[in-house]
């Protein structure tokens, strides 16, 4: 996640309301060009865009065939971001990701080592099915995703700014998966689960995709725009309310913690990352549904997937056929009432 550096001045409240409905209207343009291509997926396009405007990464979870890469590159199209795809295999090595060094000759002889850049150098990398890589090559992509710099031979490579890493990834029940590490997961700022579309939008995707002619998305922001929105959301107001309401969520996931339900099915937690998450998160949630400021609301319904890829089951909560998100359900329902 980026930090607001020593220059970088808050706006007075006037020139926040301003800045807030301009990029409110961004924002309504964005999402608008995005339902032209994707149909019936507004929750998974509401969820990847508030990780994106956040500033962070995000991990698009289902089975084959629900757009989650058509989603990517559409994104990709519509905020003018420098894009690349990655499909990871089991055979992708690290430097099929980085860049390698190749030995270079010039006119009188000399030989010198010269960095190719892999497609890790772009704005925003899509890591299509990046479970089906080993683990080695998934812990390719730590560095960058969490220092937005990679180091190759000792030298080091800084990373395009913005940087977004859009994975998506197959559940894990199918063959030739191999699962992420915890460590990796955690870098994740939201995991987003695609579900299949309904009756209606499954419909309008048939009659809109077999034709002679698809829509086709149009650019709507650029790189700096993008920039600026998310600095705009981390000096967005957050009432005391809403950071108990995240405090007492995440440390409400942990065991050890007082909360009797966590200690018998919980094997551990999140750590303050997910905090981190949820209060980047619930600002760009208000910020992308019209409002200057989050609410305890946005907290509660940003809870799954900021938290259930950074929190794991006992044996026994798997034996009684539970799973996180029951645990994260009943955690909300537990502060709502």
């Amino acid at each position: 996640m980026g930090v607001m550096t020593s220059t970088d001045t808050p706006l007075d409240e006037k020139a926040m309301v301003a800045a807030a409905e301009k990029a409110l209207t961004d924002i309504a343009a964005v999402r608008d060009e995005v339902s032209k291509v994707i149909f019936g997926q507004q929750d998974v396009v509401e969820k990847t865009l508030v990780a994106v405007l956040s500033g962070g990464h995000a991990l698009l979870v289902g089975v084959p065939g629900l757009a989650k890469t058509k989603l990517v590159t559409t994104l990709g199209t519509v905020l003018g971001l420098d894009a690349s795809r990655i499909q990871f295999t089991p055979d992708l090595m690290p430097s099929d990701i980085l860049g390698t060094e190749v030995m270079d000759q010039d006119e009188h002889g000399k030989r010198s080592f010269r960095f190719v850049k892999g497609p890790v150098f772009a704005q925003l990398l899509m890591a299509d099915e990046i479970n089906r890589a080993s683990p080695r090559t998934q812990s390719a992509l730590l560095q960058s995703m969490q220092e937005y710099h990679i180091t190759v031979a000792g030298q080091r490579y800084d990373l395009p700014s913005p940087f977004h890493v859009l994975a998506t990834q197959n559940p894990l029940e199918q063959e030739g998966t191999y699962p992420l590490p915890e460590a990796q997961l955690d870098r994740f700022l939201l995991q987003v689960d695609v579900l299949y579309p309904d009756l209606a939008a499954e419909r309008q995707i048939l009659l809109d995709t077999t034709g002679i002619a698809e829509t086709k998305p149009r650019r709507v922001l650029e790189g700096n725009r993008l920039q600026e929105i998310q600095m705009l959301i981390r000096q967005m107001p957050v009432s005391d309310r809403v950071v108990d309401a995240i405090l007492s969520l995440v440390r409400s996931a942990r065991p050890g913690q007082g909360n009797a339900d966590t200690d018998r099915h919980v094997a551990w937690g999140p750590g303050p990352r997910a905090g981190q998450a949820l209060m980047l998160c619930a600002r760009a949630r208000a910020l992308y549904e019209g409002r200057l400021a989050p609410s305890v609301d946005d907290v509660h319904a940003l809870a799954e997937p900021v938290l259930q890829h950074r929190m794991a089951l006992t044996f026994s909560a798997r034996a009684e056929g539970m799973s996180v998100r029951d645990v994260i359900g009943g955690l909300v329902r537990q502060l709502n009432g």
